[in-house]
This record gives structure tokens, C-alpha cells and sequence, in this order.
């Protein structure tokens, strides 16, 4: 493995080499075409013998600088097979083009409620996890310096005077000023590949950010959809005990006339209670939930208010999914699991890199005198090359470890790409079959509430006349009751459908998958 490596590096470098000292000849030939050439280089061996010294330095430096444009041969052939199962459509996709409605950049404005647009701006502005997320790119912008600072040559200058006495001697001066100059040459490429997965490390922390984003509006969406559904219970609630106590007050008419027992005063007083006590339950709900709804736009529940509506009152947006290929580029789950499949192909590179030999290059020039006045005089310039190589011959076998690591790393995060790539396909079916089936079953529950209602009003018209009993009447009621909880349910349920295909298709699409959520104030 490490002889192949070796002998493609060394390959691509030949290539590199033989290009730049064709380039030389080339360039040496014209020169040597012109006559007048010859005087000039007459002169330049003429100076390099007064400042030889100088120029070997300035020449050696040029070189230290040119060095990291020579590095770094045969980077990115760690590509392992993705083997990706990728359909040709969805299965539960209406019928029509994939692409006719695919889900806008501010797919929330689509469900016509301008509370809920304000909310899902302020959330992208304001919420603490997506800030969070911003600072953590930040900090793998910073890693990408970090990493790629032995890339480049280290310079630096240094400056020191002393005086020196010692038994018997007369007291010394010495003073002197210098540069360092210092660079690994990155032959092998080592460096480079750990640049490039610090880079692939930054895009994972954005595409992150992208994943944060899209949780927490699609979190907000839900959270107002399931407080409109709790204020639409508590309508029904209130309007069966309404019901209730006009009954109960009815029967305690017909019972001081002696036309009703005290069992039916007893049930419908039981029935009334009842109504009473499932109130609490659903306020606990919606308060719970408006509370979470401050939280995720950052404010104080006790500062937030919600004005709410009904579910019956959202207009869900009609929306395509596309092509199952496209869902590779603008799902950002998927998006970041590629880059961290990416990242791990270049560490693999660089542990892999770390076996053969590094190389060393130090340069170091300056001015030393006993005398500060004669500091910057002829004879006071020094300098000094040196070249070192070192080559890893037994360290306990930590280097083969390291590069078993990173290979059993990346095939982690080969393995977390399938999934996620798979785990995307599911979702968009997923969301696609609870969408289409819940608003079906609206419909179909739309028709039992009114059969219920109707039955509802019948029962309680003939128990004023005397015709039906009381038990009837509570058998509708307690049918009208169960129908309409059941629809705001069901509502409740379409609307999460929605939003879930929203998430599942990765937000708004932009072209090529392109970043696109707000920026938090302040924030870069």
C-alpha cells in the first residue's frame, strides 16, 4: 500500500518537475539567442562574487517560498463507493410533473397566515440554537486557518544585545538582529488533506446550521398548528357544555313538573360535570404550548402572546417532490453527511501520508556585531541553510492504528450517508401518504360532523316535545362530541403531514441546493 502510494506520488511530481525544468531550458535558450545577454550575465557573476553570500541566501529563501505550490501530489483519490439506491420517482408522488410545485425558499407564507409568517421570521432571527449553530461555524472557519497555516513557510525576527565579562577578560558586547525562516515541505500531502477535511469540516457546520434552521421552523410550525388545535378543542368543549346545560336545565323543569326522574337529573348533572372537567386538560395543552412557542422565537412566555384562530382557517399549500435525485442536493441532512463522508476521505489521506518520510527546510540570515555602529557594516551579515529529513522507521505501531482509524471512520460516515440518503427517500413517502390520506379523511369527517350536528338538533327539538328520551339525546350528544374532536384532530394531523413533507424535502429548494436561511442580526 505504501510502495503504490508512493510510486503515484512520485509519478505526479515527476510529471510536475520535468514540466518546470522544460520551462527553464526553454526560457535559458532565448536568453543565450541574444547577444547582448552576455554582458548582463558577465555582471551578475560578477556581483554574486562581491555578494555571493547574499544571493545563495536570497535563492534558497525563493525556493523555501516556492515550495508549497510543489506540494501535496495526488490528492482526492479516496473516494469509496456510495452504492446508492436511488428510485426513479416516489411511489406515493401525484400523478403529473415531479417539479410543478416544489417547495418555495419561504414555504411557510403558503399556509396564509400572516402570525405564523411573523413567527417563522422571528424564530430564523431570533433562536438560540441557530445562533449556536452560527458560532460553530465560526469556530470550523477558524480550524480551516488553524490547519492550514503549516502550508505556508514560518517566519520570524529576532533581535538581542548582551554583554558578556568573564574572570580575567575584558567585558564583551554582542549584538544581533535576524530572520528565521522554516517549512515542512507537504511532498506527500499530508498537510494539504487535512486543509481539505478542516475545509469539508466548515461545510458540515454550515449544512448543519441548514438542519438546525429547517428544525426549528418546521418545530414552529407545529407548535402553532397544535395551539390553533387546542383553542379549536376548547371551542368544542365549551360548546358541549353549552348543550349540556340547556338540557340539564330543561330537565330540571320536567323534573319539578314531575315528568322526569331523579336518575335523568343525576345523569345529565353527571354528564355536565363531565364537560366541565375536560376543559383543564386542554388549556394545560395550549398554555404548555405557547410557552414553547416563546421559547423558540426567544422570548419570555410571560412577555408572548399568541392570537391563534382555527385549524380550519390554514390553507395548506400544494407542493411536488420532485425527483428523488434532486432530494440529494437540497436535503441538508443528506447534504452534511456528504461532507462528512468527505472530510473522512481526507483524513484517510493524510494518516496514509503520515508514512513516508518529512521533510524539514530552515533558512536563517542576519546581522551580528560587538558593536552597535558597526551592526549593519560589510562584515556583520551571516546566514545559514540547512535541510533535514526524517523518516518514521518503529513507533509501536502508531501510525498504522491511526490510519486504521480513519479508515473505520470513514466507513462510519459512508454507512451514516446511506442511511441518511435513504432515511430522506423515507420521509418524503412517509409525508406524502399522511398528507394525501388525512385530507381525505377531512373530508369524509366533515360529513359525520354534520350528520352528528343534525342528528344532535333532532334528539334535543323532540325531547322538548316529549317524543324521544333522554338517553337519546345523550347518545347524540356524546356522538356530535366525539365527531368534532376527532376532525380538529384530523385537521391537526394534515397540517403536520404538511410541514413534515416541507422538512422531509428539505425546506425551501433553491438552485443546486444553495445556502439560503436568514442570517441572525449581528451575525455574519
Amino acid at each position: 500500500m505504501i510502495s503504490q502510494a508512493l510510486q503515484h506520488a512520485l509519478c505526479d511530481c515527476k510529471l510536475k518537475t520535468v514540466s518546470l525544468l522544460q520551462a527553464a531550458a526553454t526560457r535559458l535558450e532565448s536568453r543565450r539567442e541574444r547577444g547582448h545577454m552576455r554582458k548582463v550575465a558577465s555582471k551578475a557573476i560578477s556581483d554574486a562574487a562581491r555578494f555571493g553570500g547574499k544571493i545563495r541566501f536570497a535563492s534558497a529563501l525563493s525556493a523555501l517560498l516556492l515550495c508549497p505550490a510543489l506540494s501535496g501530489c495526488g490528492l482526492g483519490t479516496e473516494r469509496p463507493a456510495l452504492s446508492l439506491d436511488m428510485p426513479a420517482n416516489y411511489r406515493e408522488a401525484a400523478r403529473g410533473a415531479p417539479d410543478a410545485a416544489v417547495p418555495a425558499v419561504d414555504w411557510w407564507r403558503g399556509f396564509r397566515s400572516g402570525e405564523l409568517t411573523t413567527l417563522m421570521e422571528a424564530a430564523q432571527i431570533n433562536n438560540l440554537d441557530i445562533a449556536v449553530a452560527i458560532a460553530q461555524i465560526v469556530q470550523a472557519d477558524a480550524q480551516v486557518g488553524v490547519l492550514g497555516a503549516p502550508l505556508l513557510p514560518s517566519i520570524t525576527g529576532t533581535g538581542t544585545t548582551e554583554r558578556l565579562k568573564s574572570p580575567g577578560t575584558q567585558p564583551v558586547s554582542l549584538s544581533s538582529l535576524g530572520l528565521t525562516a522554516s517549512y515542512m515541505v507537504d511532498f506527500w500531502g499530508k498537510n494539504r488533506a487535512t486543509l481539505y477535511a478542516a475545509e469539508e469540516n466548515a461545510s458540515v457546520a454550515r449544512y448543519n446550521r441548514e438542519v438546525v434552521t429547517l428544525t426549528t421552523i418546521v418545530t414552529v410550525a407545529n407548535t402553532y398548528f397544535a395551539i390553533l388545535a387546542a383553542q379549536d378543542q376548547l371551542r368544542v368543549a365549551h360548546r358541549n357544555l353549552a348543550a349540556a346545560e340547556r338540557i340539564l336545565t330543561l330537565i330540571k323543569q320536567q323534573f319539578a313538573g314531575g315528568t322526569a326522574s331523579q336518575l335523568e337529573l343525576s345523569q345529565q348533572e353527571a354528564l355536565v360535570a363531565t364537560q366541565r372537567a375536560s376543559i383543564p386538560p386542554l388549556e394545560v395543552t395550549l398554555r404548555q404550548n405557547i410557552a414553547a412557542l416563546a421559547l423558540l422565537v426567544a422570548r419570555a412566555p410571560a412577555s408572548f402572546h399568541v392570537n391563534g384562530g382555527s385549524t380550519a382557517q390554514i390553507v395548506v399549500p400544494r407542493v411536488t417532490a420532485g425527483l428523488p435525485s434532486q432530494l440529494l442536493y437540497q436535503q441538508p441532512a443528506v447534504r452534511l453527511a456528504e461532507a462528512q463522508l468527505a472530510s473522512s476521505n481526507f483524513s484517510v489521506e493524510a494518516a496514509r501520508a503520515a508514512f513516508f518520510p518529512q521533510i524539514q527546510l530552515t533558512a536563517a540570515t542576519g546581522v551580528q556585531s560587538a558593536a552597535l555602529a558597526s551592526l549593519f557594516g560589510p562584515g556583520a551579515f551571516f546566514y545559514t541553510l540547512s535541510a533535514g529529513l526524517t523518516q518514521p522507521l518503529f513507533d509501536g505501531f502508531l501510525l498504522e492504528s491511526e490510519l486504521k482509524q480513519a479508515k473505520g471512520l470513514q466507513l462510519q460516515f459512508l454507512q451514516a450517508y446511506r442511511k441518511a440518503v435513504l432515511l430522506a427517500f423515507t420521509d418524503v413517502e412517509q409525508a406524502l401518504v399522511a398528507l394525501a390520506q388525512f385530507t381525505r379523511q377531512e373530508k369524509l369527517q366533515t360529513d359525520v360532523v354534520a350528520a352528528s350536528q343534525k342528528a344532535f338538533d333532532t334528539s334535543e327539538t323532540q325531547f322538548r316535545g316529549g317524543t324521544v328520551n333522554l338517553l337519546t339525546v345523550l347518545q347524540t350528544q356524546q356522538t356530535l362530541f366525539t365527531a368534532e374532536n376527532v376532525l380538529v384532530q384530523v385537521r391537526l394531523s394534515k397540517l403536520l403531514a404538511a410541514s413534515s413533507l416541507f422538512q422531509a424535502l428539505g425546506g425551501g429548494w433553491t438552485p443546486n441546493g444553495t445556502l439560503s436561511s436568514l442570517q441572525p442580526q449581528g451575525q455574519n
